[in-house]
């Protein structure tokens, strides 16, 4: 078997094309696009390069066939985040064949011990958790947008490396058109009759409201929370402006009190539903197949949506606004056409958002794994702290 760099126009294609020919017998994969994968690791696009470094390879067999891919990267604000200085592998795809995953696995860890890690997480992505974070364990189901399907063999690879579970992550289901719970509509209910509240969706022609409206909440429910940075108005306005081409008004669930936003659930349509039909490709011929499945999809009444973040700002989370988002958001999900809702997944190491999830009605529908490798074998492993 030979290692090689992904430093050529070859070696990227064999890095986007090699994961075609692992998922011919799962009917449930849907190829990622090919320019979404290789911002990832376009330094200007993505900016975590000006604080790291990242680089992959492929993996070929001795007929020269393509049996496996990795990449590994160091992001110098969070490697010390933990007692361990850690780096991060991901992009992981193999053959089921243990010699050959250990081959990537150690192309990574030797890489990342040159560097001064002292461990690395994976699979994980050189950005943000939303994306490309976590090995596929449970579920098998069709993946959402910005999230792997890995074949079960997988954790046997991972776990017979050495990695150990760090945390788990779960994203939870739910049905739209169920009885909600009367403890949610009683809930909901005494909001409605009180003085100051109200719920909304903010229009996508004033993303700057909408922007300043998701800072007022992300920044207190989210921020110094499961390793989550306070976010600037000016991300929190580019986020908004690159939803806006998929934003669905209605899917945009804000809770206020006195005019000031307290909470939020803000959900998108399940972008995969149409980029299946992508294979990977967005070039002039699939931007048309992309018009043109969308608009297939907009008039179908089986939608399937997807929670990007739920949060409620801590002095309101135990008024019930969270009921009262839920309760709200029901009648125009229906009205859009959705019949599920799949959530951004929940770490197990935040117990709290989990009962509020579980609160609402959801259960757990896939559990991705994030797993850690030490590279010292006599150094104690703990798995990620639980948030208080």
């Amino acid at each position: 078997m030979q290692l090689l760099e992904v430093n050529s126009p070859a070696t990227t294609r064999a890095f986007l094309d090699l994961p075609t020919a692992l998922y011919q017998e799962h009917p449930n994969w849907i190829r990622p696009l090919d320019k979404d994968i290789e911002a990832v690791f376009d330094p200007a696009r993505n900016p975590n390069f000006r604080n790291g470094t990242a680089t992959r390879w492929v993996l070929q067999d001795s007929k020269g066939e393509y049996i496996g891919r990795v990449a590994a990267f160091v992001n110098h604000k969070t490697k010390s985040a933990s007692e361990y200085v850690t780096g991060g592998m991901g992009f992981f795809e193999c053959v089921n064949d243990q010699a050959a995953a250990n081959l990537l696995f150690d192309a990574c860890k030797d890489w990342l011990a040159a560097q001064g890690m002292e461990a690395m997480d994976g699979p994980i992505n050189f950005g943000e958790r939303d994306r490309w974070w976590g090995l596929l364990v449970h579920g098998f189901t069709e993946p959402n947008y910005g999230m792997f399907y890995h074949p079960p063999y997988y954790q046997q690879l991972f776990e017979g490396y050495g990695f150990q579970v760090y945390f788990k992550q779960y994203t939870y289901h739910m049905q739209t058109r169920v009885q909600l719970s009367d403890k949610i509509w009683q809930r909901s209910k005494a909001l409605d009759e009180t003085p100051g509240f109200s719920f909304g969706h903010p229009s996508r022609n004033n993303l700057e409201k909408l922007a300043q409206d998701f800072l007022d909440v992300y920044n207190q429910a989210w921020a110094g929370h499961s390793g989550i940075n306070e976010m600037t108005y000016e991300k929190a306005l580019k986020m908004m402006k690159s939803m806006k081409p998929v934003m669905v008004e209605q899917l945009i669930n804000f809770a206020y009190f006195e005019g000031k936003a307290v909470g939020f659930f803000i959900m998108l349509p399940e972008l995969n539903q149409i980029f299946k039909h992508l294979h990977g490709k967005f070039d002039l011929l699939a931007k048309l197949k992309f018009l043109y499945h969308k608009w297939r999809y907009s008039k179908r009444d089986d939608k399937k949506v997807f929670g990007v973040i739920f949060g409620v700002v801590p002095e309101f989370q135990s008024r019930g606004v969270d009921s009262y988002l839920i309760a709200h958001a029901q009648g125009p999900v229906n009205a859009y056409g959705a019949r599920e809702i799949e959530m951004n997944w929940v770490g197990d190491f935040n117990p709290k958002m989990m009962m509020v999830t579980r609160g609402l009605g959801a259960t757990i529908y896939k559990t991705h794994v994030t797993y850690r490798k030490i590279f010292d074998p006599t150094k104690p492993f703990t798995r990620y702290p639980i948030i208080r």
